[in-house]
């Protein structure tokens, strides 16, 4: 019996990987030589999935994964680096996706992908000239899309290197970066039990906002490296998250198995747990960086870590204890929970 569902963007291909009772894992590898980046399966329809690569626009299917299509008429730009289905604007029964690109662009869907619709407000903000991305200086991207729990009309998005932007109007105009969140936007998440609120981790460290991204507060006490990468939230607690971290981008984006990673946990106002040590089936530090944190919905206390290695971690009880899956995959960039 399958008990887990997730997408996996490889950098290569995207992979369908089935966890059944937590402990062995079945994989398909899907839509190779595409250059896959990034994944998104809507959370309306578990066999609804879009791929976002590296240098050939979006791919989409619509039966699991059996059969993907190149979709992206409008689009502009072809580096798609991060894609989301939002969980509430639906427009004629279909869930509204979002893709970002390099350079920076926020591409909006209400077609199941066919039509693109860009968003040019978001390059006229006045931080625009100062995006730059260190290893392309000469240009920047959309690194992340989160689009807000239960307000259709409200997107965040992660710039790297640039810092947080916010459409309250489906990417007609935008608000600038917010003093308080942090410039090298890696990673943003939402809840819908705390519907108003958003966490960032960045290259600087982690932010999180209670008003909608109107204003922000660092949130780094009780950890010892600032280079976060992945975040996840409970499924059932927003104040139960988590965050992916190491010393700086040398670390993180190694493959020699020296990154020096910590998975660290947050409760409420306490500061930041390291995890893993002390017979908990999780090393401390990590060898390969987890890039992708997962907490499966209806799984309270369930987080799931793609490690840059192409291996999982797996917790269901808040991080206590963990399994590590082998997936057979060389490399993860990117998770998605399709909810069965």
């Amino acid at each position: 019996m399958i008990s887990i569902r997730l997408f996996a963007a490889t950098g290569d291909a995207v992979a369908r990987l089935e966890l059944t009772d937590g402990d062995a894992v079945d994989a398909a590898v899907l839509l190779e030589g595409r250059g896959a980046v990034c994944v998104a399966v809507d959370p309306h329809d578990p066999d609804r999935v879009f791929a976002g690569t590296f240098d050939r626009g979006v791919y989409r299917t619509l039966d699991g994964g059996r059969l993907w299509e190149s979709v992206g008429e409008g689009m502009a730009d072809q580096r798609v680096l991060s894609i989301a289905v939002s969980p509430c604007d639906r427009v004629d029964g279909r869930s509204v996706v979002y893709a970002g690109t390099e350079p920076s662009n926020l591409y909006r869907s209400e077609d199941d992908g066919r039509t693109w619709q860009p968003s040019p407000a978001l390059t006229r903000l006045p931080s625009a000239p100062t995006w730059s991305f260190p290893p392309r200086p000469w240009t920047h991207h959309t690194r992340w899309i989160a689009p807000h729990p239960r307000d259709p009309a409200t997107i965040y998005v992660g710039i790297e290197l640039g810092g947080v932007m916010v459409t309250r109007d489906r990417g007609v105009t935008w608000e600038d970066r917010k003093p308080g969140s942090q410039f090298d936007a890696h990673a943003l998440a939402t809840h819908p039990a705390a519907p108003n609120r958003v966490y960032e981790a960045a290259g600087g460290g982690v932010a999180i906002s209670d008003d909608a991204g109107l204003t922000w507060q660092p949130a780094d006490a009780g950890m010892d490296r600032h280079y976060t990468w992945g975040i996840a939230v409970d499924a059932a607690d927003p104040d139960l998250w988590y965050v992916s971290a190491t010393f700086g981008a040398r670390e993180a984006h190694r493959s020699n198995g020296d990154a020096r990673a910590i998975l660290y946990r947050k409760r409420g106002d306490a500061p930041w747990e390291a995890l893993g040590g002390d017979g908990s089936g999780l090393e401390r530090p990590l060898p390969y960086m987890p890039y992708a944190l997962v907490a499966p919905r209806n799984r309270p206390n369930t987080l799931i870590a793609g490690l840059q290695n192409g291996d999982l971690l797996l917790t269901d009880d808040a991080g206590e204890r963990w399994r590590r899956i082998s997936t057979g995959l060389s490399e993860l960039l990117a998770l998605s929970e399709a909810a069965l």
